[in-house]
């Protein structure tokens, strides 16, 4: 069969283009059409192609009868620009914080202009997010199966900038001061507070990582599979990973009385309602036995 790649700009080059399969349309594969494309232009890799029809995007392992594709149908092509790998993007995101942190903490001098003794929540404070975000990392690299491989690579710096200023070098700057240093009365802590703020951290981080270990093995390996997540967490709202990880935070909030982490946890609160939302309704869109009583991300409310 032929198909006729057709550019979404009027300004392309390089299209439109005939291609040739051999097979019909019930047998000729999306992820066919993308290497045939990638095979006469190597710069447009696969991730960099999105295929529609009707502005119906064309999903890899369906076959171009699943679109009412046929014989000499045309395909809109869109070049997506250069690719980088979610997996590397949240690395870089994470890695931030994970390097503005220990400079700002262990260099006053640098950037106070002078030394002084930390205090015993700003040691705390240090520790909940360091380990917060070397768990980030680690689930990464041995936890999370990403749906999508890749993401523009010039949305690297915006999706950054959230992390490496707000949660990075804002928190860290106004959480580690002199002002908060050991002795100073805006840094006294009881430690009925210090020890509960731990305690409500260490709730919402386990429960953080145990639901995305639940969503992981929801993915066999090497698939795309979609399932109805259940389980803890999961039976009182669809994004539970959001909720616990808004509950580290808030404990961040509670222990620092920062004017920069209630920034940063209404920022990221506000981001992660958003995808939850998202998600929340896509899962009702997909599965017709979807739990009906759940809620998106906070429990009984929404």
């Amino acid at each position: 069969m032929k198909l006729v790649i057709t550019p979404r700009s009027a300004k392309s080059r390089k299209f439109p283009i005939t291609l040739e399969f051999a097979g019909s349309p019930e047998e000729v594969r999306v992820e066919e059409v993308r290497a045939a494309i990638a095979k006469q232009f190597p710069q447009l890799y696969p991730d960099r192609q999105r295929l529609t029809v009707d502005k119906v995007a064309l999903e890899s392992g369906k076959t171009l009868s699943d679109y009412g594709l046929k014989d000499g149908d045309s395909v809109t092509f869109k070049d997506l620009g250069p690719q980088i790998s979610w997996r590397t993007v949240f690395l870089i995101e994470y890695g931030g914080p994970l390097l503005i942190h220990p400079l700002v903490y262990y260099l006053p001098s640098v950037f106070y202009r002078e030394t002084f003794e930390h205090s015993w929540m700003q040691t705390v404070t240090y520790w909940m997010v360091m380990l917060h975000f070397m768990k980030r990392e680690y689930e990464t690299v041995f936890v999370h199966r990403f749906s999508h491989g890749t993401m523009p690579f010039r949305n690297v710096f915006k999706n950054s900038a959230h992390y490496h200023l707000l949660s990075g070098l804002n928190l860290a700057y106004w959480v580690y001061g002199p002002w908060n240093a050991a002795g100073a009365k805006l840094a006294e802590r009881s430690e009925a507070l210090v020890y509960g703020c731990i305690a409500l951290y260490i709730f919402g981080e386990l429960s953080n990582f145990h639901t995305h270990v639940t969503l992981r093995n929801l993915r066999p390996v090497g698939t795309r599979v979609r399932k109805i997540p259940r389980g803890y967490g999961f039976d009182w709202v669809s994004c539970p990973n959001y909720f616990f990880e808004s509950v580290s935070w808030l404990a961040v909030c509670i222990l620092t009385m920062s004017w920069s982490a209630h920034l940063f946890f209404v920022v990221a609160v506000g981001q992660m309602y958003i995808w939850a939302i998202k998600k929340h309704k896509g899962y009702r869109k997909e599965f017709s036995d979807y739990p009906r009583g759940r809620k998106a991300m906070f429990p009984f409310v929404a």
